[in-house]
């Protein structure tokens, strides 16, 4: 491969002849070969961001000039155009503040102005002026998972959740055995089923919802430690500003930037809600599977679609996969979660020292379960099938019906009549009509699901 010299602070050091990169990047890509993990798009573009906002920012303070400013401003819409995505190669287990990121960003940036503008502008002195890695990635981080949250996630839920809606009222007239400890219970409909489900997911909601608004507080123009040293005046609600602006949601400088760099917890916190919506579309889809269990052994209750044959050896087979699918993704967003909550735990006095990866993974989590919502609304539930025939045998079957008779007979005879009917395999209705006194009619009122529900 041929090369090109570049020199930094510790010398001269061959870098590949057509990279946008520079020395940083290229000590940062020789020392740090870890894994295959590399940070995601939306956080690139995001880092590309803030470097504009930053260049704005400073171009009206007059730390740069206005041509510096407009030639890293155009050398970001190149990297947010796709222009340069090959030019951020380094691995996601590096350096604990993503200093080598930063650098890659600032270097990448230099490259491109003076490659497609002929403006010369220095990686640090001109693109990171008034930065410090030690700010830029936390708000990078902040900047796009907001962005994530609300281009990808919160509408992913919205139709989850609309999907849930426009399913249950279809099913209102379903009436079905409940269960509790996976054991026969009092009779629902299908209908409040699924509202369940609804309302758990806007449970979810509300949580990102608040979310989202914590982590629109940046720590930017804090540089280093939290004190903006080499950063003019006002330099966070500035860079604020103008990041409001290109990215059309609103940022605001955070009260307190010492906050934002030396600790994770707002981040910890999203990471918490990101695991509640996984638990609730785990439950969500265990539900699915446990009701399209069978068709014969199982319980057979409604047929999802059949998307694939299930088995490379039992011809006929059709397994849940969606909901098989998104469990998974439930344990990795939880094993996410595990390791954000670690990684938070590193902050040693002013400075978290584990931002790529928490970074990594907050973003996965964000896309899997964006991605989760949408296959489980548009491939599960919207379409699945009800077998009636089978809800209804089970449900006329119930010993647990007899619940409904506890006023009238007491619980220790309603509980002889519901072992008697389990026993001989009998409709509750059939044994209580032999065990009490009450007239068949009366018994039918009582026990007729439709007015249990």
């Amino acid at each position: 491969m041929a090369t090109r010299i570049e020199t930094d602070s510790m010398g001269d050091i061959e870098v590949p002849e057509q990279a946008l990169w520079r020395a940083q990047t290229e000590r940062a890509r020789q020392n740090f070969q870890l894994s295959a993990l590399r940070f995601p798009p939306k956080f690139i573009h995001a880092l590309a961001h803030i470097k504009a906002a930053a260049a704005a920012a400073n171009a009206e303070a007059d730390i740069i000039s206005n041509e510096q400013a407009q030639a890293i401003t155009k050398a970001v819409e190149l990297i947010l155009d796709g222009k340069a995505d090959d030019a951020f190669p380094l691995d996601i287990f590096q350096t604990g503040s993503g200093t080598s990121t930063n650098m890659n960003m600032n270097e990448v940036l230099a490259s491109l102005a003076l490659r497609e503008h002929a403006v010369e502008v220095h990686p640090n002195d001109h693109v990171n002026a008034s930065q410090s890695s030690n700010d830029v990635i936390p708000t990078a981080i902040l900047v796009s998972s907001a962005i994530a949250l609300k281009t990808d996630l919160m509408p992913a839920l919205a139709h989850l959740r609309q999907t849930i809606a426009t399913k249950a009222e279809t099913l209102t007239d379903t009436i079905k055995t409940g269960r509790t400890h996976l054991m026969d219970a009092m009779p629902l409909s299908m209908a409040q089923e699924l509202s369940a489900w609804a309302s758990q997911v806007a449970n979810v909601e509300r949580a990102l919802t608040d979310g989202l608004a914590q982590i629109a507080e940046l720590p930017q123009g804090g540089t280093a430690i939290g004190s903006g040293i080499n950063a003019p005046d006002n330099f966070g609600e500035r860079f604020c500003h103008f990041l409001s602006q290109r990215t059309a949601q609103q940022f605001t400088a955070a009260a307190n930037p010492f906050a934002g760099i030396s600790g994770q917890e707002v981040n910890l916190l999203l990471s918490g809600q990101l695991n509640a919506l996984a638990t609730v579309l785990l439950k969500i889809s265990n539900d699915l599977r446990w009701m399209n269990s069978g068709p014969l052994a199982g319980l057979g209750e409604i047929s999802l679609k059949a998307l694939q044959p299930g088995s490379s050896i039992m011809p006929g087979k059709v397994n849940p996969v969606i909901p098989e699918a998104v469990a998974m993704i439930a344990a990795q967003v939880a094993g996410n979660h595990q390791t954000i909550s670690v990684s938070a735990q590193q902050g040693n006095f002013q400075l978290n020292v584990m931002l790529p990866v928490i970074a990594y993974n907050q973003l996965q989590s964000i896309e899997l379960l964006s991605n989760a919502a949408r296959a489980l609304a548009d491939q599960a539930i919207a379409d699945f099938t009800v077998n009636h025939e089978r809800i209804d045998e089970a449900l006329a079957r119930n010993p647990i019906l007899v619940t409904a008779l506890n006023r009238k007979i007491g619980y220790n005879k309603a509980a002889q009549i519901a072992k008697q009917a389990y026993q001989q395999q009998r409709p509750i209705l059939d044994v209580a009509t032999e065990m009490t006194d009450l007239s068949q009619e009366e018994l039918a009122q009582l026990l007729n699901p439709k007015n249990l529900i």
